[in-house]
Formats: structure tokens, C-alpha cells, sequence
């Protein structure tokens, strides 16, 4: 399978791009709006695998190269980014194409962060609105630590919520963050659901800020 990482070049993309190409035999692709960034974090995610004894190819292309014939499109990017990004790569998606948003609304104050929805109510309802029709969308990856996903050191035993108003694309991901050790995904039902979701990332920022040796928090459901 062809997943295609939009702002594969950020955090959670490289978390994800290495769990991916670590653990899978699928094809990751790194996009990015500057095809040269792409190519260099692709380089630098396949010295990381190398040195890991995992001899696999990871490409960088602009974001509009990287969806095109891609089966899984992953917008890692900020939730302000988000509508952007899909308008430059909707040529290249389809019904056949499973569009994921990890992206989460926040704001800051003195007291900590906050989710900040946007008027469609969830930032993954947002991406539906925006994705062309007939192209399926899921929610997934909200809640993942970001450094804890990119250090291979790291054991994950964590979960991820799935959202979506599509089976067959919800299966997909499902497939997909189960392929990655230690992460175990969970259905949380449709896309009205990701807002709460969505709300648990700045819930775990401000526990992990305000408590010593917490700060790759993640969830898990027993």
C-alpha cells in the first residue's frame, strides 16, 4: 500500500513515516510544499532505518506528487494548513483514496491549551468538508505523542481513536495503525465524534506540562 505523508516533514509525520517503513512492507512517501525539504527528511528517515537494519526506500516529492496514486493520504500538517493542503492535492483524490486527519485546533492562555473547533465542528469534519466528493475521510492519530512515536527506542502501548462515517475506510486505518507495534487502534464511532477526540490532545499537553516525567503522554482504554 501507497501512503503518502503530507507535512511528512513535521513530527507527527516523521513518527509515523518511521513507524511505518519500520514495521510494514508498505510504501511511505514524505510531501511537503518545498520538494527539496521532502528529499532531505526522506534521506535523513532512511539513515534512521539503516542504522536500524531496515533497508527501505523512503521518497520526497511536493505534496501535490506525493497523493497522486497514493491509497492513503495522511495530512500531517496543522489544522490551520489543513483546507490549504487538500485544495492543492484534490486532483490527485478520489473514492478510492482514504484521506486521514490527524490535526487538532488549539489555542493557548496563561492557564494552558484548549481546543479550538472550527465551525464544522471538528478539524476532521473540516477536512471532510473540504476533501472532493466521494473521497473518504477518517480521523485518526489525534492523540499520539509525537516524540515517544518517533523515537524506535520507544515502546508505544498506546491507542488511537478512529472516526469516520465510512467502513471501508475506517478498516484501512484500522490495518494501518495496526501494522505499527504497539499501537492499537479503536473504533470511536463517526465523524460527529471527533471533536471529542480531537479534545483529548490538549488535555494530555496540559497534564504533561504541568506534571514531571509525563511528558510523552498518551491514551490507553481498559
Amino acid at each position: 500500500m501507497r501512503i503518502a505523508l503530507l507535512g511528512g516533514t513535521g513530527d507527527i509525520g516523521e513518527g509515523l513515516a518511521l513507524r511505518w517503513a519500520y514495521d510494514t512492507n508498505h510504501e511511505v512517501v514524505i510531501g511537503s510544499r518545498d520538494p527539496e525539504r521532502a528529499r532531505g527528511k526522506a534521506e535523513e528517515y532512511m539513515t534512521e532505518l539503516d542504522s536500524r537494519g531496515r533497508d527501505v526506500k523512503v521518497t520526497g516529492f511536493t505534496n501535490e506528487m506525493a497523493a497522486d496514486r497514493a491509497d492513503v493520504v495522511v495530512l500531517a500538517v496543522p489544522a490551520y494548513h489543513l483546507v490549504d493542503t487538500i485544495e492543492a492535492v484534490a486532483d490527485g483524490l478520489d473514492e478510492n483514496t482514504v484521506l486521514v486527519s490527524p490535526a487538532v485546533g488549539m489555542k493557548r492562555d496563561d492557564d494552558g491549551f484548549h481546543y479550538n473547533a472550527p465551525s464544522a465542528g471538528s478539524v476532521t469534519q473540516l477536512a471532510a468538508g473540504a476533501a472532493p466528493e466521494g473521497t473518504p475521510v477518517v480521523g485518526a492519530f489525534h492523540n499520539l505523542p509525537a516524540a515517544r512515536l518517533a523515537n524506535l527506542d520507544a515502546e508505544l502501548d498506546i491507542d488511537t481513536l478512529l472516526v469516520s462515517d465510512d467502513a471501508d475506510a475506517k478498516e484501512t486505518v484500522r490495518m494501518l495503525s495496526a501494522g505499527i507495534e504497539g499501537l492499537r487502534p479503536v473504533d470511536a464511532g463517526g465523524l460527529a465524534n471527533a471533536s471529542e477526540v480531537e479534545g483529548i490532545t490538549p488535555l494530555l499537553i496540559n497534564v504533561a506540562m504541568n506534571n514531571d516525567g509525563m511528558h510523552d503522554l498518551g491514551v490507553t482504554f481498559h
